[in-house]
């Protein structure tokens, strides 16, 4: 598979217009000086993730991109608010549920067939709107000073239990942790998630961003927490300077706290350059894309054309997270229930 994909790069790059050059441009609109087109994509994954892949796109296209960062309920809203009058050409995320908010109104075009082929179905939509990219995995850090991995929580349902008060720490305002809550309501339902939140709302410590809660774990302040595997790969390849005195948990069993998330990337139907913005999720999903995020420092599995994740992470295949249809989780939904709850 990654012969082919390496082949489809290379087709890329003789049809595409224009000599490589750097992947950012500050050319409003989206086009150049010269009259050749220049990508605008809505960026809500992480920027050095998407520069790795644009810098490979760039050079293997001569195709060049103005990456507009944000996280995934900024942007997806800012789309649905620009509505056809968007800059954008293409839009990636973090998590699935902004690609699902962009689909349902109607905002995404059909992704070429050879491109959705790249990318296992289970981390797609059914639709051909938007492919899965990239994927990362709930766990639980643990302080390996005050927890063993036996005991740690054996389910993240049981973040809800009085036994739990004071000991873990969540990050619930970051689309990643709404992204979590909505598998729970996908697979438990949405009485017993409403249940699950009010939970935490009585146990958490609450705190900003998913790195701070692993620091929080590092340091003994908190026993345990919820956050995305990444994030103790990324400091252990730094040094282990915020998770030394942590290991992860993972869950497994088909648990709400295995989940695993899927980034999302679409063509905007009101794409000034759907051609080109075409050929970006193509090359996105290609082995060469996949091997640019497997290259990148974040640490983020990759899914598609074949391509096998950093040698370090966990493989998926081991993993056993729940099923749970990624077109099917529901962010506004969610920011309610967590609304209700206290939690934002």
């Amino acid at each position: 598979m990654m012969t082919a994909a390496l082949a489809g790069a290379a087709m890329l790059a003789m049809t595409a217009c224009g000599a490589a050059g750097s992947p950012a441009s500050s050319t409003a609109g989206g086009s150049s000086s010269a009259g050749k087109a220049v990508l605008v994509l809505y960026n809500a994954q992480h920027e050095n993730l998407m520069t790795a892949v644009t810098d490979a796109f760039t050079a293997a296209t001569g195709i060049k991109v103005e990456m507009r960062n944000g996280d995934d309920s900024e942007l997806s809203n800012q789309i649905v608010q620009e509505g056809s009058a968007s800059p954008a050409d293409v839009f990636v995320t973090e998590n699935s549920p902004g690609m699902t908010l962009l689909d349902t109104k109607g905002l995404f075009t059909g992704l070429d067939a050879a491109t959705r082929a790249q990318t296992p179905a289970q981390y797609s939509a059914t639709n051909g709107k938007w492919v899965g990219f990239a994927a990362r995995s709930t766990v639980l850090p643990y302080n390996t000073g005050k927890l063993t991995a036996g005991q740690a929580p054996g389910s993240v349902m049981d973040l809800a239990k009085p036994a739990w008060k004071d000991r873990f720490g969540i990050s619930p305002s970051g689309a990643d942790f709404q992204a979590i809550v909505s598998a729970v309501v996908q697979l438990k339902g949405e009485d017993a998630a409403a249940a699950w939140l009010a939970g935490l709302k009585a146990n958490a410590k609450i705190y900003q961003g998913n790195s701070t809660v692993m620091k929080a774990v590092n340091s003994g302040e908190i026993e345990t927490g919820i956050i995305y595997h990444y994030y103790w790969y990324e400091d252990q390849a730094e040094g282990g300077a915020n998770s030394d005195h942590v290991k992860l948990k993972f869950l497994g069993q088909q648990d709400p706290g295995a989940f695993v998330s899927v980034s999302g990337a679409g063509v905007l139907a009101s794409s000034k350059h759907p051609r080109e913005a075409q050929q970006f999720v193509a090359f996105l999903t290609s082995a060469a894309g996949q091997q640019a995020i497997v290259g990148s420092s974040t640490m983020e599995y990759a899914i598609a054309s074949g391509v096998a994740a950093n040698k370090v992470l966990t493989p998926l295949s081991e993993l056993d997270p729940p099923i749970v249809d990624p077109t099917a989780l529901n962010g506004p939904r969610v920011v309610a229930l967590m609304q209700q709850a206290g939690l934002l």
